[in-house]
């Protein structure tokens, strides 16, 4: 019987191991990144044309290789990091398993420019799908320089799996965010399409921090440093006030490679717990020094994971540095001041999170500004002013009733109201609201019970739905008395970028700048006072849709929208107003169910109900 058994070819091993280093543009920009940093550059510039898939290019000032060692490079498994069995538990550099130019040169067309200083010539090489076309002298500055074009070229499958550009420079940037912030004595450039996104000199970790994310980041960071035998920990938490609802801006280093890891991301939550309103995530930027040896980082192909011998001892420290540093600013946060014992929390046998306690105010339903104020100013201040405003409270009143009453339009028509069933034409129909989250009314048939949010969210996405459809037409826009300044990093910024005739559809006016959005005008069904919080929560939803949800773009936009603008639980309604939201209800395109498929409204029939009573259920 013949043998089936065979080795498989270079090159299709090669594209084999691309797919696990490989996954997307933002994985070779990763790669060729953290090369430039091992070259020891002290300049580094990422060049990108439609979002990597034309053009990756990153030129540095590192040391440069020799002809041999530019050729051996994109071998498999051809490094200078490691040499035996232990340097791979003494790894300090960033790459090491030799893989990633064989893996990028399988599934690219790379051209590699390289010169050491000690060299009066350079070497150029081009690669396409692992296969050698040159190999020459060249002249070239001190330094390497590699231009990946069209990645995927030769694996058209794997091309039609990318997102939109924009989604796909969104992780770009996030790359070259964490490598940058790794690296703060390495300046730092980034161009896309021609366009300069970064310019980052070379300075210290705080400055590099306000370069990447923005000037209101300068008065929201709190350092966070210490230093105990088995670990070192320095690096800046932000203030309650720079917490977003958006994710991103958390960063784990440890020994400068970029880690995610959600147990240590949990002991930092842990001391913000009830310093920020619900569903909030602070900024930080933390780097762990640890010896190699307490560490596996070839656990994944990536390099993002880490396995720590000793995780619980590593978490204790992690949370008091963190609770230590925010109760260096007690200033403006009422702590109930603790000492903090590091040494006890090294110690294996010692307490954990009951040592480092600390008991801050209830922040979930007021701001960090009004929480300072209403906490520490004079009581009798708060009685003269009290008495002041006394006689704004009903005008305040009437100027929420007519908030709502712009968040529920009441319409008469009677073609709204004659799709409700026959049976809520009775005057003497019973309806009410339950715990300000669910509307009760009496049917023929038993009990009709409505979820007031899911039900406003089929409302909504019906309204967003028609007008991105329409592209816009009949859309108003509710002016704002002064515009609202929400700020963006650049990756959040690109995703906008691919939708910004959408948003306008549904009614936003708004401005993008380097720095953010500035919105002029909203959808009439935004309540007021909420635009910023709803803005930065539909772009979180929009990152994590993007990359799992295939359905059409308009009706993507719409549901998330319909999610974040929709009707709170605890907000409570006039008679007036239930009826209009049930009138709206079944009217919609299907009154049943939300946008998400979950169902608005349950029926308890009138037999059910008997059976409860002649099982004995109370």
């Amino acid at each position: 019987m013949q043998d089936v058994i065979r080795l498989l070819p270079d090159s299709l091993a090669n594209q084999i191991a691309a797919g696990e280093v490989v996954q997307r543009p933002a994985s070779v920009v990763k790669e060729l990144l953290e090369n430039s940093i091992d070259a020891g550059a002290s300049q580094i510039q990422l060049i990108i044309k439609d979002a990597g898939k034309t053009l990756i290019q990153v030129i540095d000032d590192g040391i440069g290789m020799s002809e041999t060692d530019a050729r051996m490079s994109f071998e498999r498994h051809a490094t200078s990091k490691i040499r035996t069995q232990e340097d791979l538990f003494r790894i300090m550099t960033m790459g090491f398993r030799g893989e990633a130019l064989a893996s990028i040169a399988a599934v690219a067309q790379v051209e590699m420019r390289t010169r050491r200083e000690i060299d009066d010539i350079g070497t150029q090489i081009i690669i396409e799908g692992s296969e050698l076309k040159s190999q020459n002298k060249i002249n070239c500055p001190k330094g390497t320089s590699i231009a990946v074009k069209n990645l995927f070229f030769n694996v058209p499958a794997r091309r039609n799996f990318l997102k939109s550009n924009p989604i796909e420079t969104k992780h770009i940037i996030e790359e070259f965010q964490r490598v940058a912030l790794a690296f703060p004595e390495i300046s730092f450039k980034m161009y896309h399409n021609e366009e300069e996104i970064y310019n980052l000199p070379k300075g210290k970790l705080a400055q590099r921090i306000v370069g990447i994310f923005g000037k209101n980041y300068r008065e929201g960071l709190i350092p966070c440093q210490e230093d105990t035998p088995l670990l070192k920990i320095k690096g800046y938490i932000g203030k309650p006030e720079l917490a977003k609802k958006t994710r991103g801006e958390q960063f784990f280093f440890v020994n400068n490679r970029f880690i995610k890891h959600a147990y240590l991301h949990h002991a930092v939550m842990t001391c913000y717990q009830d310093l920020l309103p619900k569903e909030h995530t602070p900024f930080y930027a933390l780097f762990l020094e640890i010896e190699p040896q307490h560490i596996d980082i070839n656990v994944h192909p990536t390099k993002t994971e880490i396995k720590f011998d000793d995780e619980k001892t590593i978490y204790a420290i992690l949370q008091a540095t963190v609770r230590k540093a925010l109760a260096s600013v007690q200033n403006n946060l009422d702590f109930e001041e603790k000492s903090f014992d590091l040494a006890d929390a090294y110690t294996p046998t010692s307490k954990t999170s009951q040592d480092f306690s600390y008991k801050p105010q209830n922040l979930s339903n007021q701001n960090f500004s009004s929480f300072w104020k209403t906490n520490y100013r004079e009581k009798s201040n708060l009685r003269n002013w009290e008495s002041i405003f006394a006689g704004l409270k009903s005008q305040a009143i009437q100027v929420f009733e007519q908030e709502k009453s712009d968040l529920f339009p009441q319409e008469t028509s009677t073609e709204s109201t004659n799709t409700l069933p026959k049976e809520y034409e009775n005057p003497e129909t019973k309806t009410f609201q339950l715990h300000q989250r669910y509307i009760v009314t009496q049917i023929k048939a038993g009990l009709l019970i409505i979820d007031q949010h899911l039900a406003h969210q089929r409302i909504l996405y019906d309204r967003f739905l028609q007008l991105l459809q329409n592209q816009g037409l009949g859309r108003v826009s509710q002016q704002l008395l002064f515009p609202i300044q929400i700020p963006l990093n650049p990756a959040d910024l690109a995703l906008l970028q691919d939708i910004t005739q959408e948003i306008t559809h549904l009614g936003f006016n708004f401005e993008l700048t380097p720095e953010g959005m500035i919105l002029y005008g909203t959808p009439p069904q935004l309540p007021h006072e909420q635009e910023k919080e709803i803005v930065e929560s539909f772009i979180e939803q929009l990152k994590h849709s993007a990359e799992i949800s295939l359905i059409p773009s308009h009706e993507k936009i719409a549901r998330l929208m319909a999610q974040r603008s929709a009707l709170r639980y605890g907000t409570k309604l006039s008679s007036a107003e239930i009826q209009t939201l049930l009138a709206q209800l079944f009217a919609s395109s299907n009154p049943n169910y939300s946008p998400n498929g979950e169902p608005t409204m349950i029926l308890i029939d009138m037999v059910k109900i008997g059976e409860w009573f002649a099982s004995g259920l109370h």
